[in-house]
């Protein structure tokens, strides 16, 4: 047998159809934003930076660099993207940059650093 993934309907609800349309439309931005959030962290190596700047409040490339084991280039190049993003922000002490994560990020990262978190405690159970 054929695996024929066409829909077919007898009836269209328009009024839910279009009640769905301007629900989105109403929403762009904000589907805009949350997606490009989701693609910054969608990279492990990002989503590390985001879990580790969060859990210490602001953490410098050195210290990103030594934690994570990686160049201080490499991880230059993604605090760029993320900053790029909108999504940390920079404070420099004399030479050294500091980052820290946008309040306005906070409450749609921390759902998943709390998964995170609950998946190595069920790990070690």
């Amino acid at each position: 047998m054929e695996n024929n993934q066409t829909c077919i309907r007898a009836f269209a609800d328009s009024v839910q159809i279009e009640n769905c349309r301007k629900e989105i439309q109403v929403n762009n931005q904000s589907f805009s934003q949350l997606s490009g959030l989701l693609a910054l962290a969608g990279n492990e190596v990002r989503l590390k930076i985001l879990f580790l700047i969060e859990k210490e409040n602001e953490l410098c490339p050195c210290d990103l660099s030594d934690i994570l084991e990686m160049s201080i280039p490499a991880i230059s190049q993604h605090l760029r993207k993320l900053k790029d993003g909108n999504v940390i922000k920079g404070r420099r002490e004399g030479q050294t940059i500091f980052y820290s994560l946008k309040q306005a990020h906070l409450s749609l990262l921390l759902p998943f650093f709390k998964h995170i978190i609950i998946n190595k405690k069920m790990e070690t159970v």
